[in-house]
């Protein structure tokens, strides 16, 4: 009589068998890992495996480099320590006839704008002239590389890896060519200052030329920042000022006190602008 294997063997050696066929999955490349053209080879791996596709990938990271001087002003950030007085003294007299003519010039926008979402005209163009000087100041980083750069260091590794996946997505859908997109050194794009991953969730074509723009196109600049806005709870004909629910929603905006105060300020010096 042929020997025989227990159907408990012939289970054990398929087991045997099919852990000796699967290969272990190459290991990820560590941030901070002393090799920084290693680390975006496997980040481009990365971003394919989730569904960039490899045009974007391609034209979103071709030749970027590791900038040190993105990470030099991430070290050297200081806490904000101006008072409320200090800083609204400083940051609103010079851009309130400026704020106050942008109100007359986009009226028919801001109108619209705040039927469809409910934040008053003001607190859209405060909140544009205390990022960028309404468009002046975007900044002159290359968005792409501040990201990798920050996405490569270990400090916030995470955060910034899923911003720079973003930016490619945005590259993706077609808003913006890798080359237009220059901002601060953080990453933050636009005339609003819209991180990749808030442009994803929150950007809109108000306009309807098809692409959303919020570093030429001020109605889809002014129609995105209201659209945040409502995505973090803003109240349709509320009060924005310290203690109710929409200045709450401000601070999701900036979570300095005294920056979201100086908003609230100068809104409420344009709501009563001639």
């Amino acid at each position: 009589m042929p020997p025989t294997i227990s159907r408990l063997a012939l289970a054990a050696l398929a087991v045997s068998a099919s852990l000796l066929s699967v290969q272990p999955a190459p290991a990820a490349v560590a941030c901070d890992s002393g090799n920084f053209d290693a680390w975006l080879a496997d980040f481009k791996t990365d971003a394919a495996a989730k569904g960039i596709s490899q045009q974007a990938i391609n034209a979103g990271l071709a030749g970027v480099t590791f900038d040190q001087s993105v990470l030099n002003r991430d070290r050297s950030q200081k806490v904000f320590t101006q008072s409320f007085e200090e800083f609204s003294g400083r940051m609103v007299p010079p851009r309130l006839e400026r704020g106050s003519n942008r109100m007359k010039q986009y009226g028919s926008v801001l109108s619209r704008i705040e039927q469809a979402y409910g934040v008053p005209g003001e607190v859209l163009v405060a909140i544009w002239g205390l990022e960028t000087d309404f468009g002046v100041n975007t900044g002159k980083f290359a968005t792409i590389r501040s990201l990798a750069t920050l996405a490569y260091d270990c400090r916030r590794s995470e955060q910034f890896r899923a911003e720079l996946l973003d930016a490619l997505r945005i590259v993706q859908r077609g808003d913006l060519a890798p080359g237009d997109m220059k901002g601060a050194w953080a990453g933050e794009l636009g005339q609003t200052q819209f991180m990749p991953s808030s442009w994803m969730k929150y950007a809109i074509d108000f306009d309807g030329n098809g692409k959303r723009d919020l570093l030429h196109n001020v109605p889809d600049v002014l129609a995105s920042t209201a659209n945040y806005l409502v995505g973090y709870g803003w109240q349709k004909g509320k009060d924005w000022q310290p203690g109710s629910p929409n200045f709450e929603v401000l601070k999701q905006w900036n979570k300095s006190e005294v920056y979201s105060k100086t908003v609230a300020y100068f809104a409420a010096q344009l709501a009563r602008a001639p």
